[in-house]
């Protein structure tokens, strides 16, 4: 009886400690918080996607003239190709690939911003598209 108790006992503590819905885009964001991001702020994420930052290239000045005017929408690159609605509602597989989230914020907060984000500044994103 005391060794199936400790058993039980195991088990309901491994599963309260992890986190209920871990993956990718969880692995990312905690990759971000270990480079000195804390909590993530939804609001700076939501404005930074609707921001026209006058520090980046003139034909980029913001997130919405590539992505569309709402993270539901789907946007078009300056070429005409078709880019998948940012919210992970819309996209589920959405900022689940290391590498390829490392390429577009490279690029897209150097040709936007005009700077790479910050640590903080990817979390805030991140999880702001994470909630729509």
């Amino acid at each position: 009886m005391f060794l199936t108790t400790v058993a039980l006992a195991t088990v309901i503590s491994a599963t309260v400690s992890a986190p209920a819905f871990a993956g990718p885009r969880e692995d990312i964001i905690a990759g971000f918080m270990a480079q000195g991001a804390g909590p993530a702020d939804l609001a700076n994420g939501k404005h930074m996607y609707d921001t026209t930052f006058a520090t980046g290239k003139p034909d980029t000045p913001k997130c919405t003239t590539c992505h569309g005017a709402t993270p539901q929408e789907g946007g078009q690159t300056r070429t005409g190709k078709a880019i998948e609605p940012m919210a992970v509602s819309k996209t589920p597989a959405r900022f689940t690939d290391q590498a390829k989230v490392d390429k577009w914020f490279l690029r897209n907060c150097s040709g936007v911003i005009g700077r790479e984000c910050t640590a903080q500044e990817k979390v805030d994103f991140i999880s702001y598209l994470a909630s729509q």
